[in-house]
């Protein structure tokens, strides 16, 4: 069997994977997949995990845990998506750096399920606008308590990648930018869910019609029916010609308003982050998805 935790980053997500897995849920029940939600999982992984401390789970708790949270007998992959399996974003920053307990957060997410081949699947978002979302949340306090004197340009992926991949030897580790995640959700959705290409995918637009102008979503159903053999390539240009003529941009660019931040320093991080990509993208072991 096969389990399947996909842990965010924060604010990289907002469910939309487990909303497009459960729209297309009668086709992966019919292929022995099933997905999880989080409030199938949530209470039963949390007790689990407390009781464990990391160790591994028994055979007879693995089965009491498959009994309470599946409705199919015996599937052979099982997804579970939700960002707080890496713990509350306003922990996601320290002075060690970005995320210094997902890997063992994401072990001990493993060792539910010791019998089974375990898989991971993450997106990534820039510092920059990852500080700024967690500011926004309740208990995110003020800048200067969530930073702590940490230099935000210290906050690099690459590192934190090496952490998780040091933590979870052996295991398959899919990790993409969110910046390019409506660029690129069909095959996000396809990889996590093991559906063919030629099998029909239902609500493969959502994120894109988050951020399009509905004259933009209208020009990519034109776009698409039009093409006699869709491929990849064909469906992310007509994706990101709509993006350019049709994005919100308010609903694509975020307002960074950080005390003593300047454009400069945005730019700086920014670069920093596109270099830790293109570091992550040649590690060994890890599969990344661009567009």
């Amino acid at each position: 069997m096969q389990v399947v935790f996909h842990c965010g980053v924060h604010r990289t997500d907002l469910y939309r994977m487990v909303k497009t897995l459960l729209q297309n849920r009668d086709w992966l029940l019919r292929n022995g997949i099933e997905p999880v939600t989080p409030n199938r999982h949530g209470e039963i992984f949390n007790e689990a995990l407390s009781a464990l401390r990391g160790g591994p789970a028994t055979p007879a708790m693995e089965q009491v845990m498959l009994d309470a949270i599946l409705d199919s007998d015996d599937p052979r992959r099982i997804i579970c998506s939700t960002p707080s399996f890496l713990g509350r974003a306003v922990r996601a920053i320290s002075p060690e750096g970005l995320y210094v307990t997902a890997g063992q957060k994401m072990a001990a997410l493993a060792n539910l399920f010791p019998s089974a081949e375990v898989e991971f699947f993450m997106a990534l978002k820039n510092p920059a606008t990852l500080i700024s979302f967690i500011l926004s949340q309740e208990g995110g306090g003020s800048y200067a308590e969530l930073m702590e004197g940490v230099d935000p340009e210290a906050l690099r992926w690459a590192p934190a990648l090496r952490r998780i991949q040091a933590a979870l030897p052996g295991r398959r580790l899919v990790v993409w930018c969110h910046e390019d995640t409506s660029l690129i959700w069909p095959e996000v959705v396809r990889r996590i869910a093991t559906m063919p290409a030629d099998v029909p995918l239902k609500a493969g637009l959502q994120i894109l019609g988050d951020i399009l102008h509905p004259d933009g979503i209208r020009m990519v159903r034109d776009a698409l029916a039009q093409e006699e053999r869709l491929t990849v390539a064909s469906r992310r240009r007509i994706f990101a010609a709509a993006l350019e003529a049709h994005g919100q941009s308010e609903q694509i660019e975020v307002e960074l308003n950080l005390p003593g931040w300047t454009q400069q320093l945005v730019d700086r991080i920014t670069a920093a982050y596109d270099a830790d990509m293109a570091e992550i993208a040649a590690l060994p072991g890890i599969e990344f998805l661009t567009p």
